[in-house]
């Protein structure tokens, strides 16, 4: 699977920094927002990558709902994605621009220094060997940041850049090495879980040596539950084995977490659980607008998730907001709003120790 729904995975790398007011916007809490991840949190880089197999947001009818549209800007999504609405509700107009475009359009530095950029890649893992030449890794994905630091270095000066970093949210998110590794005994499981952590938290590390202080993170949500997995099963119900390898999960980043704070001075985040929040939506969603939580509003055959992609010749839902799903495996904008809104200010049981905003809030 190549991507990963917003509600059920992962961790998100974001930075934001600093106090400022923007042209035309409200008060922000930052002033700039970094963007690490996968199909989650894509705004665009995949459209610029080569190669037939690269998962993209395209075409019809992703975007059928952006604002100013109907455009595919990249985004699995009818509209926003939770990075968009993590960054709205931050103050900033939505994520920030991809960076192959910001490179592209030659305005990479100055969009990261008053908004932030995005280098998040659909398909992309913890491990550089998932999907494998078909997205931005998050290794990779580090290094452009890193690439990113020295250049607006240079235009900038080191004590600004340093300010900027030390203030900023760094936000990350990935569920695709679960998918592709697929451990086969419960010893397989333990090593899986013990790579992905020691791997995570050596990018956390060394973004921490970058300068970064603020780590928003999105843990691991119900994953056998997306229309993907569960139109594999007669009965269309969720695969419980891979929930339970998805919580081993969760629980093995919460406290790879907690092991990092003794170690890195002035490191600070906040984990959302994923996982409750979404199953508490599964077990009421009626309370919450939807009244489809199984099927891909845009897809083709049963549960809309026989082919796995919102295509133009696929079926598309006339109500998005009352599905969970827009396609076999992403959120459709308005799940992604209703994510967001937890963790930045929703109830304390969902993010620990503290929730988004009270992380964008701390000054060092």
């Amino acid at each position: 699977m190549r991507g990963s729904a917003v509600l059920l995975v992962g961790l998100v790398v974001a930075a934001f920094a600093g106090a400022a007011v923007g042209a035309g916007s409200a008060a922000r809490l930052v002033p700039a927002m970094y963007v690490l991840g996968d199909s989650t949190l894509d705004v665009g880089n995949n459209n610029h990558l080569p190669g037939k197999d690269v998962p993209r947001a395209n075409e019809s009818f992703y975007g059928v709902d952006f604002p100013g549209g109907p455009v595919a800007t990249g985004r699995f999504s009818n509209g926003y994605n939770v990075a968009d609405f993590i960054a709205k509700n931050l103050g900033l107009e939505r994520s920030p621009v991809a960076y192959l475009v910001l490179k592209s359009r030659n305005y990479l530095i100055p969009s990261a220094m008053t908004r932030g950029v995005s280098y998040a890649s659909a398909g992309a893992g913890i491990l550089d060997s998932t999907n494998m030449g078909n997205n931005i890794p998050l290794s990779k994905q580090v290094r452009y940041f890193e690439s990113t630091k020295a250049e607006m270095e240079v235009a900038w000066g080191t004590r600004k850049v340093s300010t900027l970093l030390a203030e900023s949210f760094f936000l990350r998110i990935g569920s695709n090495d679960l998918f592709q590794s697929k451990p086969k005994t419960p010893v397989d499981v333990v090593a899986l879980y013990t790579t992905l952590v020691s791997n995570y938290s050596t990018y956390i590390t060394e973004l921490y040596g970058m300068g970064a202080r603020k780590f928003g993170i999105i843990n691991m949500g119900p994953v056998g539950c997306v229309p993907r997995v569960r139109v594999l099963n007669v009965t269309g119900a969720c695969n419980d084995s891979m929930n339970r390898m998805a919580a081993g999960f969760a629980a093995s980043v919460k406290s790879g977490l907690a092991a990092l704070v003794p170690t890195l001075p002035g490191f600070t985040y906040s984990l959302a659980d994923s996982f409750v929040s979404t199953q508490a939506s599964f077990a009421n969603p009626q309370s919450l607008g939807f009244v489809n939580t199984d099927s891909a509003c845009c897809g083709i055959g049963r549960l809309g998730a026989e082919d796995g992609r919102c295509k133009r010749n696929s079926k598309l839902c006339a109500d998005r907001d009352t599905y969970m799903f827009f396609d076999a495996v992403h959120s459709t904008q308005r799940a992604a709003e209703l994510a967001a809104q937890q963790m930045f200010d929703g109830p304390a049981h969902l993010t620990e120790p503290i929730s988004f905003k009270q992380l964008a809030q701390k000054r060092y």
